[in-house]
């Protein structure tokens, strides 16, 4: 697999403090990588600077071997990086599919019938055609959720940055987004997704990596990440993560 992004010496500093501290990341096309470590460690940080959300302090984010380190949020997401948020706050006094298409035109740069195809695309693989012209401010937080990945969706993504997509579902609820981050996979999109729910998170990712203050403690294969005694100690304080 070719590289698809490659972020080096990554650091985001407010004021002294450096939440984001010397942090170098990968992600292959139609990689599968998986963040977990404690409450403010830094994760959600780490995606605000990979989408653009905010500026780094120090180092270099290339996608596809150019430097995008400079880009906003805005033309990142028209270049393929797509992103969900963890508190899902859908585009008030519009329908289901309304919230697609602003997401399709105006962060993909999709126009008239392409954009149209692609929030139909996104809605019927989120399993939400029946919700289309429900006002969006009505959905449940599983709707909300997956409103929030169709219209990540619907910016036509090469690489999905997905915040804790999972947080406060059932775990049925839970498994049915992972039902909908494989078939993702298997349309070739790449995915980082921060994760509480480590045993959800480990049906779809293929490396794990664990940040703990500000920096990544541990990479690699899922189960050999969660047995790490260092990751154990960082994320539970405990014997055992999952």
């Amino acid at each position: 697999m070719s590289l698809l992004l490659e972020a080096n010496g990554l650091v985001k500093r407010y004021g002294a403090l450096a939440v984001v501290n010397g942090v170098d990341f990968r992600v292959a096309e139609n990689e599968a990588v998986g963040i977990v470590g404690p409450n403010g460690a830094g994760k959600t940080s780490l995606l605000n600077l990979l989408s653009g959300a905010v500026p780094v302090s120090e180092g270099r984010i290339a996608l596809r071997g150019a430097i995008i380190t400079g880009q906003d949020a805005a033309w990142r997401c028209r270049h393929g990086i797509g992103r969900s948020h963890q508190v899902p706050k859908p585009f008030g006094g519009m329908t289901v599919f309304e919230n697609l298409l602003v997401a399709a035109t105006q962060g993909g740069g999709f126009i008239q019938h392409e954009a149209y195809d692609r929030a139909v695309d996104s809605l019927e693989l989120c399993g939400m055609l029946s919700a289309a012209n429900r006002s969006a401010e009505t959905l449940g937080l599983l709707e909300r959720k997956r409103l929030e990945l169709a219209r990540a969706l619907a910016t036509g993504p090469e690489l999905l940055l997905l915040d804790e997509i999972g947080g406060g579902l059932t775990d049925g609820e839970a498994l049915d987004l992972v039902e909908v981050i494989l078939d993702l996979r298997r349309r070739g999109i790449a995915i980082v997704w921060i994760e509480h729910i480590v045993h959800i998170l480990v049906k779809v990712v293929t490396r794990l990596v664990c940040m703990d203050a500000g920096r990544i403690i541990a990479e690699g294969d899922p189960q050999s990440v969660l047995k790490d005694p260092v990751v154990i100690s960082a994320y539970l304080g405990s014997e055992e993560v999952v």
